[in-house]
Order: C-alpha cells, then structure tokens, then sequence
C-alpha cells in the first residue's frame, strides 16, 4: 500500500459537506469535501473517472493492482487536484487484501462517501472451447470483487448517509447483462448478476439513505479484453469498436459524475450510456 501526501490536508468525518463549491479560477466543484475510491482505475474508465472527480473536487484513492500506473495517475492528477489523491495497490478478489485496503483509505483520507467498483475483465470465446480459468477469472473480478469492494466500504457508506449523505455505491456493469453477445456468455453473465444485486442492494441500502446505483455503458474504448486468449473474439471485439464511433472512457466517466452530483434525495438508479449507432 502507497500513501503519498499533498499539501491539502486529509479530510475527516466531520468536514464532508455536500455543497458546491468553486476553485480560485471559479470552476464549480460539485464533489467538494467528499471522499471517493475508484477501483480499477489504473486504465480505462477507472482512470477517467478517478481524474473526473478529482477535477470535480473530491479526495480519491485510486484503487488496482498495477502500483506503478496508480502511481502514475495520482502523480499526473495532483498538481491540479482540489484533494488528495492516494494510490491503493490490491488484488480485489482478494476479500483479506481488500479489508486491507479499505482501512488504508480510512487511516489516510477519512469516511469514504463515493464508491465506485469499475474493476472488471472481459474474456470471450465460444463457450464449448472457452478456457474455464478465464471464466473463474471474470467471476472472481466482475463479480466477487464487486462484491468485496462492497462489503468493505458498507459500514462507511452508511455512516455517512445516517450523517446526512449523500452516500453512492456505483457499480459499473455493462449493456452485456441485458442483451445478447454470442460468444461473450459468462462475461454476460458475470454483468447480469451486477445488474440484480445492484437492485437488491438498493432495495436493502436505499431506505437507510445509500444510493446504490448501476452504469451500464455500451461499446467503448478502452483496453478492456485484449488480454483474452481467443483471437477471433479479439478480432470481433475490434470491429465493433471501429464500425461504430465508439464511446470514450470520459463520457462514461461524465455520467457517472452527473449521477453522484445529483441532490441528494435523488438516485439516478440505472444509467445506461451507449454510443448512438449501437442504439
């Protein structure tokens, strides 16, 4: 675990406000005083996220296994950060590591109010040929690791909706859960399952004042899958993204800005975000 100070000093319980608040130049910062973890934010929409709010003003510990990226990216985003912004290296389907983790956070940053649970893998291949480690592996990610992450940060999420919120567990999922990919069928079912425990979960959380909540996005461009073994679906994947203009890892990390800048009484509950040619 990695802790590198800046010079703005670590917020506590006691000072997480959910005013809006502006900068030296006057740019809003919707997310002022509130603490947010990102997993998964060594790359791709993780990353764009962790620098969303950032730049919208929360403190941010940036959560994954690669150090040297998070490193990397809490280096890039201080110098224009609001708040800290603290790199956490762990292995999310690692339940004993990810308590680990989460203690860090609190022992560095205070109560966390924004949790955001991006980490994930994306593996195809016919299901008849399809290497079963690379099923455990989405499993253990997508959806233990969620889970994981969850459980972690629960107690913090509720203490802060029982000190009047806003409170936000965001789960990214994927189109993938509800419609149908020939080839993709665990990974589809791995974002299926995220789906309905995010609803679950909102029923359970929600009346105590956590707004838990599932962005789903569509095609987008990032590096998720090219680590899968089979390489037609590699290919597939490809084409996708080039026979559409495919959606950026900024614009989903735009909308799950908007959801958590909501006022507080209001849960943007499901969001799905896709590029206009995937209709």
């Amino acid at each position: 675990m990695t802790h590198s100070s800046t010079t703005t000093p670590s917020p506590t319980a006691t000072d997480t406000t959910t005013d809006t608040a502006t900068d030296r130049g006057g740019a809003a910062r919707p997310l002022a005083g509130r603490v947010a973890v990102v997993t998964g934010a060594s790359s791709g929409i993780g990353a764009a996220t962790a620098r969303r709010l950032a730049a919208d003003g929360a403190h941010v510990a940036v959560l994954g296994r690669r150090e040297d990226r998070l490193k990397d990216l809490a280096d890039r985003l201080r110098p224009t950060a609001a708040g800290t912004v603290l790199p956490v290296a762990v292995d999310l389907a690692d339940p004993g590591a990810v308590g680990v983790a989460a203690r860090t956070v609190g022992s560095a940053l205070g109560r966390v109010d924004l949790v955001v649970a991006n980490a994930g893998v994306m593996l195809g291949a016919p299901f008849e040929t399809a290497g079963t480690d690379e099923w455990d592996r989405m499993i253990d990610v997508n959806l233990r690791g969620l889970l994981h992450t969850a459980r972690a940060f629960a107690d913090d999420l509720l203490a802060a909706a029982a000190a009047g919120g806003p409170a936000d567990l965001v789960h990214v999922g994927s189109v993938a859960g509800h419609a149908l990919y020939p080839g993709w069928s665990v990974y589809s079912a791995t974002k299926a399952a995220v789906a309905h425990l995010t609803r679950n979960l909102r029923a359970e959380l929600g009346p105590r004042g956590v707004r838990v909540k599932n962005v789903e996005p569509g095609v987008t461009a990032t590096e998720l899958g090219a680590d899968m073994r089979d390489a037609d679906m590699r290919g597939s994947l490809e084409r996708m993204r080039t026979d559409l203009r495919p959606l950026a890892a900024e614009d989903i990390a735009a909308a799950i800005a908007f959801a958590v800048a909501a006022p507080s009484h209001v849960n943007v509950a499901e969001l799905v975000v896709v590029p206009v040619q995937q209709g």
